[in-house]
């Protein structure tokens, strides 16, 4: 696994190909602080390219995913000296960034939400590869109640709810639960409880490590550059991808143990 960075808002645990990042402020339910944010930006950027790691996981300590932004923190700072409208949006944009590279991350991304994930939390909820939510788990998009748009957050939620709920969900500030969650689809697995989360946890785990790494970067890639390209150029992009996995030798191994009748190397790591 690629060296990783030192952080403090975020706890790191490497296990084999497995990377979990644990969001590590509990006192405030883990709200999304400047350095929160810049920490898990470097994390992804150092491990983007490393194909030895397969997944990471994403969840909160003290049993709570996310209270979204650090909106104490925000007035702290604005009170030492009210910072311009070019400040605030380009901090703002900052988290816009991060929600980008989480989603495009080429390798699996679980998100595990227990507790509440709320406004930025609801955010990155809906940026996982897997999320996995507790029937208790508490949502909302509290922002427009803050007097806030739900800025960077916006173009992701709606990609995973649809328009229609989206408007719903950030215009009313509408409290719901896991059920609802999985139902409106930003949630994929729903869970009883925290022990169940992990049990889930594990079964997708086991899913993943039967996927090739490089495969599933190469397919990741693919699915997002469907919805930015013209479909003969999105095409074009995809047998560029598929031509480069067949021959490398991640796909001479799959072919391989295809017709010999065994399980790749990778279903083994």
């Amino acid at each position: 696994m690629a060296a990783l960075p030192d952080t403090t808002a975020l706890i790191l645990e490497p296990r084999g190909s497995v990377l979990t990042i644990w969001l590590n402020r509990p006192e405030v339910k883990n709200a999304l602080s400047a350095d929160m944010v810049a920490e898990l930006s470097a994390v992804l950027d150092a491990s983007r390219d490393d194909r030895s790691l397969r997944t990471i996981i994403l969840r909160g300590r003290g049993g709570v995913f996310c209270a979204g932004g650090d909106i104490k923190g925000f007035k702290s700072g604005a009170q030492g000296g009210a910072p311009d409208r070019k400040e605030v949006a380009r901090g703002n944009r900052t988290f816009g960034d991060l929600m980008i590279k989480l989603n495009e991350q080429p390798q699996a991304v679980i998100i595990l939400v227990e507790g509440a994930a709320i406004g930025g939390g609801l955010g990155l909820a809906c940026v996982g590869d897997v999320t996995i939510v507790t029937r208790e788990a508490r949502f909302r998009l509290s922002e427009t109640s803050l007097g806030i748009p739900p800025a960077q957050i916006a173009p992701f939620v709606t990609e995973r709810v649809g328009l229609t709920q989206a408007r719903r969900l950030m215009m009313t500030g509408a409290r719901f639960k896991g059920e609802e969650a999985v139902r409106y689809g930003i949630g994929h697995i729903l869970a009883e409880d925290a022990a169940d989360m992990e049990a889930k946890c594990a079964e997708v785990l086991a899913q993943i490590a039967l996927c090739a790494p490089g495969a599933n970067a190469v397919t990741k890639g693919i699915v997002f550059e469907t919805t930015r390209r013209p479909r003969p150029d999105a095409l074009d992009f995809a047998s560029r991808g598929f031509a480069d996995c067949m021959l490398s030798e991640e796909g001479r191994e799959g072919v391989a143990a295809f017709v010999e009748k065994r399980k790749p190397h990778w279903a083994d790591a």
